[in-house]
């Protein structure tokens, strides 16, 4: 991968449209994506739907070009969404990710990338979760820190995790411990690659600030400089 400078452009919107925005959101969705919706059984998690994918299909005809429901919105054999089509559309990576109410979408130009957002919600049971899906090293590093310090490390392990496996592609079909990221704050990287070492130093990390009440990370294919730049959609 080249180490030339790469760009990637950040957008946050919220997800509570109202009825005509909502519609017109459902009017830029292909029949498939209209299907999908239709399938939940619950009114909120449709509605997330709905908009997180009108949302995207404006982000990246803004990008890419083309009439948002025209896009060709694809997904590869783990589900991983690609945007089709002709005249370099192909070219544009991007990943969503949404928690509470609140959605992010990383577009970059040739170079996979994997973004995770997620509300940070007191009382979580992190003790448990560390426990059980991070690496030996990554909870026991965990384990050290006071109870205040370590709520705050554990949801920047996880976004910085969910991140790399979504910049891959990977989703869930490989367990969460086996690799491992950095803990601290500032310092966001991946540490080691199971079974191929190598693959560590590939892909660069990074936290993302997107508001209070929320750890977020980012991931990009390379390890050359990179401009990352957060703005409203």
């Amino acid at each position: 991968m080249s180490t030339a400078a790469a760009r990637v452009e950040v957008r946050t919107a919220l997800l509570d449209a109202d009825g005509p925005s909502l519609r017109a959101m459902e009017a830029l969705l292909s029949p498939g994506e209209r299907e999908r919706a239709a399938r939940f059984a619950f009114e909120e998690p449709r509605r997330a739907f709905v908009a997180s994918r009108g949302r995207l299909r404006l982000l990246l005809a803004g990008f890419a070009g083309g009439r948002p429901e025209g896009l060709r919105i694809l997904e590869d054999d783990l589900g991983k969404p690609r945007l089709g089509g002709e005249c370099g559309q192909g070219r544009w990576r991007f990943n969503v990710s949404h928690s509470g109410g609140l959605w992010a979408c990383a577009v970059a130009l040739n170079r996979e990338v994997g973004l995770d957002l997620e509300e940070i919600r007191p009382g979580r049971a992190v003790e448990s979760i560390m426990n059980r899906y991070f690496s030996p090293a990554e909870a026991a590093a965990l384990a050290a820190l006071p109870g205040g310090e370590r709520e705050a490390a554990f949801h920047r392990v996880w976004t910085r995790k969910e991140a790399w496996l979504k910049a891959r592609g990977l989703g869930i079909s490989i367990p969460l411990d086996s690799f491992e990221v950095s803990h601290g704050p500032g310092e966001a990287r991946l540490l080691a690659t199971r079974p191929d070492p190598g693959e560590a130093g590939r892909w660069t990390l990074r936290d993302l600030d997107l508001g209070p009440g929320y750890a977020a990370a980012l991931c990009l294919e390379g390890t050359g400089p990179a401009e990352v730049r957060v703005r409203p959609a």
